[in-house]
């Protein structure tokens, strides 16, 4: 097969082949006397399995996936496979979090006369437990965010931390974390800030439901679409896997 053999058959262009060899997604392509590359059924395995990685996990862990299994680092591949499986099942967990959250911020409200009252602690904010307010760097290791994002949604009117009133630290609150978890969850999908402000507001105050659950609804179909693009990737990987260990792809 040529570069173009390859390509079309995705509707990408031959450099972009020729840039996944490269960059390790593809295996080395034989070559010609005069310098042409020829690629086999191998590569065109390859090519639609790192193509559909993409699709499933995105270019860094795609990438990732091929070169270690290139390097002969199976574990490495599969271990990246596991993070994105992961990420996925934490995102579930969250979003049935946040339409909890809001079935029962939604019933609070309807059963008082304003809306419901966010807990602040009463004098400085006590350690750290379990049960207790949590620090920005154990909300951000929780999330695998770095403080300062924390800090930019603040800004943003996404979070609202008590604070210490002896040493200003910030204290977060279950219902903080709950804000966080779902600040996460919308920033991934690609919602600017000022949107994710107006939903984490809408979840306080239980009101604009509608507007709200359909963008939870929304959410619910990306992540059955990245499910099932996951599974799709798992063949087409398990594929070039088998066609990798057969003795005439050595």
């Amino acid at each position: 097969m040529r570069p173009s053999d390859l390509a079309r058959e995705h509707g990408i262009s031959t450099q972009a082949v020729r840039n996944y060899e490269r960059d390790g997604c593809l295996p080395p392509a034989a070559r010609t006397p005069t310098g042409y590359r020829i690629y086999s059924e191998l590569h065109a395995a390859a090519l639609r399995a790192f193509l559909a990685l993409v699709a499933a996990n995105g270019h860094a862990t795609a990438g990732q996936v091929m070169t270690a299994v290139h390097a002969e680092r199976l574990d490495g591949a599969l271990t990246a496979l596991d993070r994105g499986h992961a990420q996925l099942l934490r995102d579930r967990e969250t979003l049935a979090a946040v339409r909890e959250a809001v079935d029962h911020l939604t019933a609070t409200a309807a059963s008082s006369p304003g809306p419901p009252d966010r807990p602040t602690p009463s004098g400085p904010l006590a350690p750290p437990t379990p049960s207790g307010p949590l620090s920005i760097g154990e909300v951000a290791h929780r999330l695998g965010l770095t403080p300062a994002t924390l800090r930019t949604w603040e800004t943003a009117g996404i979070l609202t931390p008590a604070r210490d009133r002896t040493t200003g630290h910030r204290g977060y609150l279950p219902a903080d974390v709950r804000d966080a978890e779902l600040a996460h969850l919308l920033r991934r999908g690609g919602y600017p800030l000022h949107h994710i402000a107006t939903v984490v507001r809408q979840i306080r105050t239980a009101g604009g439901t509608e507007e709200l659950a359909a963008a939870l609804d929304g959410w619910q179909r990306r992540l059955t679409a990245r499910g099932l693009a996951m599974l799709t990737a798992a063949a087409r990987l398990g594929d070039y896997l088998t066609l990798r260990s057969l003795p005439e792809s050595a």
